[in-house]
């Protein structure tokens, strides 16, 4: 059976509205084939791994069948495991976000009763749970199952093992039945064999073959990152593996929107790719992308079917797919035709219990890896540039400047001086400040390392707007204190006390401002070692416009004068106006004001 797209299913526009917001679009095998016979009545027994998208295929025809008018318990859904049950509550959560009424309550041992109650009390419609803490509440009264309407075992096979089948049975026969049941396992062994001739009826069978792992050439890695710094650390590890050629995928088109933006304003050729684009623009863009006329393709999983590009040298999995399907379907972007590849995927707190089922349905190994640090790009940015300096020098092929040179030694510089100077010039060089940690977990096993460090370039959190760096400020000092320290005389003039007169400020020239445009000053310089990228940077990721409100940007020591169109003008300053950057609070104003 061929996959279907969600809109084909006969599903509410609520439900629809959830998993556009999600990101999902098309349905996987299992729920393609399990939603219909679901959302029919049908019991139904699932053969399928764990991380193929089976989590949605029992929970959204669940969610269809809830009466939010009755409060009360209406489907059970049984996991092995308290992580699995969070994981299962927490995507039938998403999933009814729009669906008024509708409440799931998860229930597992380790957590209060007393919340559990409260929960049980309040009309749970849909409870996600282990049979051991579902046994103590229906031993307690506090959980009726008479106006339960659909019981899910998910991973039976697994329950099994954990010596949960009379457990099992009993709660089967204290649900109504009449109600549905379906069962959903990675094999079928015998005691659930007969679990499934006592408590269904005339089951449809489901099973999805698991696919063998095609792309063994290809390295797979993970990084637990918080998910506010992804675009820091996906901006390091680009950096720092200097890659020129990749997929980026993400979970939905705003992301895909927001990221490509982002990426462009940092100085990388990205474009993007989704469904809402036309198909002439879809096909400009991979024409381009085959080219090399960009670096980085940022798409939904969809957007990006039939994509068949070469020597992708790797894939971000910057949002965690939906399944093992989808991230095998990912990863085979990359490593074709026998050549090596990469696939690096960010993860962050409970979405490693998913990258967990992912790795069990793939049969591979995907490696965990520590996010590299500011001082490592750092470094790395110096080496590649005098690679990059070491290369020309042995062709020659580059012009002289002779004269320009003998007449900055004949004036006494060093000749280390003079290439020191120019370097600066070049790569930008400046002291390293202490960056803001980054909320990252270490690898297992390796936490005395030092902690990840976001980049300079992006906004700061909000506690740390209010941290000011007292070592960049003069202390206070008391005048009283000093006059009573001190007998009175007559203070010399400036002059007298060989003090030299401060010098005017230069003055800027009257520069032309393009047609449809207004000028601002931003209170950031030269001096504060600050590149015009990174004010287009800070500008575009306050403010959330487009590349091209911004036009001109001009540094001088102590500001910079920047060019914005006047629609946008107010925008901007309001802003940037008091933003925190680089340990530093910027004032933002209109030129002249």
């Amino acid at each position: 059976m061929q996959k279907k797209l969600f809109t084909e299913l006969g599903l509410s526009p609520e439900l629809i509205k959830a998993i556009h917001k999600i990101g999902y679009e098309e349905a996987s095998h299992i729920q393609s084939e399990a939603i219909p016979f679901l959302l029919q009545g049908s019991d139904v027994v699932g053969m399928s791994q764990t991380g193929s998208g089976k989590t949605a295929a029992f929970s959204i025809p669940a969610i269809e069948k809830v009466d939010a008018s009755l409060r009360a318990p209406q489907i059970l859904i049984l996991c092995p495991t308290r992580e699995l049950a969070v994981q299962v509550a927490e995507e039938v959560s998403k999933l009814a976000a729009f669906k008024v009424g509708v409440r799931e309550l998860p229930i597992y041992g380790g957590q209060s009763y007393e919340r559990q109650f409260r929960g049980l009390q309040q009309g749970a419609q849909i409870i996600v749970g282990t049979p051991g803490r579902v046994m103590d509440h229906l031993q307690r009264k506090s959980l009726l199952l008479d106006k339960i309407k659909m019981v899910i075992l998910d991973e039976a096979d697994r329950m099994l093992d954990m010596g949960f089948l009379e457990d099992i049975k009993i709660i089967l026969k204290q649900a109504p039945k009449e109600r549905q049941t379906v069962f959903f396992s990675a094999t079928l062994p015998r005691p659930i064999q007969d679990l499934i001739k006592t408590f269904t009826r005339n089951p449809k069978t489901i099973e999805i073959a698991a696919q063998a792992m095609t792309v063994p050439s290809i390295e797979q890695i993970y990084y637990e990152v918080d998910r506010r710094f992804k675009i820091d650390v996906l901006c390091r590890i680009i950096d720092i593996q200097d890659i020129k050629f990749g997929i980026i995928f993400c979970a939905t088109k705003m992301m895909v929107d927001d990221l490509t933006e982002h990426l462009t304003a940092r100085g990388y050729a990205a474009d993007k790719m989704h469904g809402d684009m036309t198909q002439p623009l879809r096909e400009r863009v991979i024409a381009k992308f085959r080219k090399r006329g960009i670096e980085f393709l940022v798409a939904t999983d969809v957007a990006a079917r039939g994509l068949d590009v070469d020597d992708i040298e790797v894939v971000f999995n910057y949002d965690l797919p939906n399944d093992g399907e989808d991230y095998i379907h990912r990863i085979g972007r990359t490593g074709r035709a026998g050549r090596k590849g990469r696939a690096i995927t960010f993860v962050s707190g409970r979405e490693l219990y998913k990258l967990q089922s992912i790795i069990r349905f793939t049969k591979g190994t995907i490696r965990q890896e520590r996010v590299p640090s500011v001082e490592q790009v750092e470094d790395k940015r110096s080496s590649l540039f005098a690679e990059s300096l070491r290369e020309i020098l042995e062709k020659g092929t580059y012009p002289r400047h002779d004269e320009m040179i003998k007449g900055l030694l004949d004036q006494g510089y060093a000749s280390t001086d003079v290439a020191s100077a120019l370097i600066h010039l070049l790569n930008g060089d400046k002291p390293k400040a202490a960056p803001a940690p980054v909320e990252s977990r270490e690898p297992r096993g390796d936490r005395g390392g030092d902690r990840f460090r976001s980049s300079d370039r992006g906004g700061r959190s909000e506690g740390s707007r209010d941290r000011i760096n007292r070592e960049d400020r003069p202390q206070a000092r008391s005048r009283e204190g000093e006059r009573r320290d001190r007998p009175e005389r007559a203070y010399p003039t400036r002059e007298k006390a060989g003090f030299e007169e401060r010098p005017k400020r230069p003055q800027q020239p009257n520069l032309p401002r393009e047609a449809g445009m207004t000028r601002v000053v931003i209170g950031v310089g030269t001096t504060h070692e600050v590149k015009a990228g990174e004010v287009l940077g800070m500008i575009l990721e306050s403010t959330q416009l487009p590349k091209d409100t911004v036009g001109a940007i001009r540094l001088y020591p102590k500001q910079t004068l920047v060019d914005v169109k006047e629609a946008h003008a107010a925008a901007v300053i309001q802003k940037v106006n008091g933003l925190l950057y680089k340990e530093r609070k910027v004032w933002c104003k209109p030129e002249g004001a």
